[in-house]
């Protein structure tokens, strides 16, 4: 199946950060903070938006924004253009 965001929407993979360990506190996913980092996998219909944002840019994003969506055993995150903060170089 292939995702295509729609209009100024793009179609984020997180980037996970690695776990610090400390101690033996184990911390459940639901208390971990989500991934602000991710990689473009598609970008919706908008020109403007192609032309800063490509397939492949590493980005930093808002941290509670998007919508998850599953897709066999990858999760990705379709986030809105005003979600994005920076480009990462």
């Amino acid at each position: 199946m292939k995702i295509k965001p729609l209009d100024d929407r793009v179609l984020i993979e997180l980037i996970e950060e690695e776990e610090e360990k400390v101690g033996t506190i184990i911390i459940p996913d639901t208390a971990k903070e989500k991934p602000r980092m991710g990689t473009v996998v598609a970008v919706g219909t908008d020109e403007d938006l192609q032309e800063k944002i490509k397939e492949g840019d590493k980005i930093i994003f808002s941290k509670y924004s998007g919508d998850e969506v599953k897709v066999g055993d990858k999760e990705y995150l379709i986030i809105q253009r005003s979600d994005i903060l920076a480009k990462v170089e």
